[in-house]
């Protein structure tokens, strides 16, 4: 499966590490990691797959879908890179193909309190970090008629997954999205059943 997940913080991929026990978990990194002292370090004990933000990266999302096809767990950033608004900035499309290309579930993961964590921890305040996973789904297929769109719109459903699992602060450019003003009505009418 494939956990997408905001990224807010340092932290981010330590903490999806630590609360997954499975062996066969890995991340989508950015590339400039590789020679970075202390992640290059950590990346020696949970190998990754290095990925060029810059540009469609089509060695490195073939890397990770082999590694999908092996049974393994992948935890990327549809956003490509830290939020620095404490939001969700607007994501890239990768995952959406990587998710068509795979055909296997998402599992839409929120985390919060991690942008201020570092901070947190060198003052000896234990940080108010918060993850959350919602239920797995699965994209529909890509329109190969109109291929760009139907990436954008299983991009925004993957987002906007993660934003309804988030504090309305956190939401950032998905907080008027149509498709997560559905899911949180939704969410509202299953927790009125109940």
């Amino acid at each position: 499966m494939i956990i997408a997940v905001n990224h807010l913080g340092r932290l981010d991929p330590a903490l999806g590490f630590a609360v997954i026990n499975r062996d066969d978990l890995t991340v989508l990194a950015a590339e400039k990691y590789q020679t970075h002292l202390l992640f290059k370090w950590a990346f020696r004990l949970v190998p990754g797959i290095f990925i060029n933000r810059g540009e469609a990266d089509l060695s490195a999302l073939r890397q990770a879908r082999q590694f999908l096809n092996k049974g393994g767990l992948l935890g990327v950033a549809p956003e490509g890179t830290r939020s620095n608004v404490g939001g969700l900035i607007a994501a890239k499309t990768g995952v959406a193909y990587l998710a068509d290309k795979a055909r296997l579930p998402v599992i839409p993961t929120a985390i919060t309190g991690t942008e201020s964590a570092v901070l947190g921890i060198v003052l000896f305040r234990r940080p108010p970090v918060k993850i959350v996973f919602g239920s797995p789904f699965v994209l529909p297929p890509l329109d190969r008629q109109d291929r760009s769109a139907a990436l954008q719109r299983n991009t925004d459903e993957i987002m906007c997954q993660i934003a309804a699992l988030l504090p309305m602060k956190y939401r950032g450019v998905y907080m008027d999205h149509p498709r997560l003003k559905e899911l949180l009505e939704e969410r509202e009418m299953a927790q009125e059943e109940v």
